[in-house]
């Protein structure tokens, strides 16, 4: 009996345990996808490749098992260029597969021709094309493995329509070519785990830092008890958070500048000393700071200033075997300590500010105040989506998380336009393993502009996702309808409009009409309030929520700018 390569496509990656497609189809994969959708997998239809490439590198995140981003040829893979890219800087497993011109086609000007396998390289840690149907099993399982293994990243299979369509004996095509199964985790040399126990144990400030790479990992648990074991302070990056709750009394979020300014052992967990953590250089650090850093990437280490201590290993074991050499050398912080007082005297300054901010409600609203409301009226295990500029970086701070992998955000990329594809992912995994749980997609409304159609995608797949968009008429700040009608009348509109500012209280709640349905116009906190009670009501469909806020309102004042000069 014979198979085509669009059934071996699909068999093989079942077999590796792909469970989630999510693409754009026409010429040549119509046909990959009902073939996919005939093995079992779910396939998704977005409304642009790169919102579908941010969809599968969210679900590759949410489940350690690469999502699939497919994309017709040509155009289609290159809109996939910007979902890569960001998979692979952020770690995270992705599969992408695109058709491409029958091989007959190459070279002579073939319907969308493009060298696709040369140009996916840069953004992958694997590229290739099957050479022939049989040999499609094969390079399903190194591709798969590769997006896991080690770093998690990109890879990318190139199915030309000539080889989608061939037919072979199917008692030729090896189906079980191999499954590698789960990874065994690594485990750190256990001398470096001593010389770590041994740096903390004399430490006077010592401070844990949490990763996106502990989430991944599954490392909350032996994190959990190392911090309450010993009492250390701990600061969570943006997707660290959760890992260990936001709301516990040993999380110093809110004295972040002081925390990194003052330590002088970090103990760095699945984090990388990139421009998020101002590379572990002074002025924000210390320059006599010791750096302990575990990495699943041997690659990582010593980048930017050299560590004290670095172990190669996944976060899970080294953590178990550090806090049992900590526990015999009866190390734990008294919260009475001079560190500890310093860092809550610094909590208590900058929660006050921030509190004076959140608790003013005169309008137009600022952040502080939306937030604080958003945050009292959302359930407290929702899975939050963020992205924006002052949108993502106040919600941080304001918007909890007390479970891991539960924020997801533009991440190490500072990618824009993520937000509706990681919530189309984030709400099809919660139907699935969480049905409960509610996905809060937290828009800046120049972010919110990238992507926005996906609510069509939300509306057709029945997600009941919270789209909360932040409105300040701009990117950054933006003006008042005032203040653009005398900027725009002063000369040339294309001159005389800042850059930054964009059309003034647009009804994006309004999209909602589109489908039927009412969105939701909020210029008050009550508005606010009223609004996301009802829309957690809802649970067969997207809501919209429209805030329109001061458009001149900013963040905190910063000590430091937030993108630290590089002293090298």
């Amino acid at each position: 009996m014979g198979i085509d390569g669009n059934n071996i496509l699909a068999e093989s990656l079942k077999r590796q345990g792909i469970e989630y497609v999510f693409g754009i189809v026409g010429i040549p994969v119509i046909e990959t996808s009902l073939a996919f959708q005939s093995v079992g997998i779910k396939y998704v239809g977005m409304r642009n490749e790169q919102a579908a490439a941010y969809a599968a590198q969210a679900i590759g995140y949410l489940t350690g098992k690469p999502g699939v981003c497919l994309a017709v040829s040509g155009p289609g893979l290159l809109h996939c260029i910007g979902g890569m890219a960001n998979a692979q800087v952020n770690c995270w497993p992705l599969l992408v597969i695109a058709g491409s011109c029958p091989e007959d086609h190459e070279g002579i000007g073939g319907f969308q021709e493009w060298l696709q396998v040369e140009s996916s390289r840069l953004y992958c840690k694997y590229a290739v094309r099957p050479p022939s149907p049989k040999l499609i099993p094969l390079h399903v399982e190194r591709a798969v493995r590769s997006a896991c293994a080690g770093r998690p990243g990109v890879a990318y299979l190139d199915m030309p329509a000539t080889l989608l369509t061939a037919e072979v004996d199917e008692d030729k095509v090896p189906l079980d070519f191999y499954n590698a199964g789960p990874l065994t985790l690594a485990h750190p040399d256990p001398s470096l785990v001593d010389r770590a126990a041994e740096v903390l144990s004399k430490a006077e400030r010592p401070l844990v830092i949490v990763g996106k790479g502990a989430a991944y990992g599954r490392a909350e648990e032996p994190i959990r008890k190392l911090v309450e074991n010993t009492k250390m302070p701990f600061l969570p990056t943006p997707m660290g958070k959760g890992v260990v709750p936001d709301e516990s009394p040993y999380c110093v979020s809110t004295a972040r500048t002081q925390a990194l300014l003052k330590a002088d052992v970090v103990l760095l967990l699945g984090a990388r000393l990139n421009w998020m953590l101002h590379f572990g250089q002074v002025p924000r650090f210390a320059p006599d700071v010791k750096i302990i850093q575990v990495d699943i990437s041997p690659e990582e280490f010593h980048n930017s200033v050299k560590s004290e201590v670095a172990v190669h290993s996944d976060i899970k074991p080294f953590v178990d075997a550090l806090a049992q050499k900590l526990a015999n050398k009866k190390f734990s912080l008294q919260p009475s300590g001079g560190w500890w007082q310093a860092l809550k005297e610094k909590q208590k300054k900058n929660t006050e500010f921030v509190e004076a901010q959140a608790n003013d409600k005169s309008l137009p609203l600022n952040y502080y105040a939306v937030f604080k409301t958003v945050q009292a009226h959302i359930p407290k295990d929702s899975l939050i989506v963020s992205e924006g500029a002052n949108t993502m970086d106040i919600g941080r701070g304001m918007l909890l998380n007390n479970l891991p992998r539960h924020r997801l955000d533009a991440g190490t990329f500072g990618t824009m336009g993520v937000g509706p594809g990681f919530a189309v992912a984030a709400a099809m995994w919660c139907r699935d393993h969480a049905p409960n749980k509610r996905v809060v997609c937290v828009e800046g409304d120049s972010a919110f502009g990238f992507s926005g159609m996906e609510i069509e995608t939300m509306f057709r797949y029945k997600l009941p996702v919270i789209i909360v968009i932040v409105n300040n008429n701009g990117i950054y700040s933006g003006f008042d309808k005032e203040m653009m009608e005398d900027l725009q009348g002063s000369g040339d509109v294309a001159q005389c409009t800042p850059p930054t500012a964009l059309s003034s209280e647009v009804r994006y709640e309004k999209m909602m009409e589109l489908f039927g349905f009412s969105g939701h116009l909020c210029r008050t906190t009550q508005e606010i309030e009223a609004a996301l009670k009802e829309a957690v009501k809802v649970t067969d469909r997207p809501s919209i929520i429209n805030i329109l806020i001061n458009p001149q309102a900013n963040r905190k004042p910063q000590t430091f700018n937030w993108l630290t000069e590089s002293k090298l």
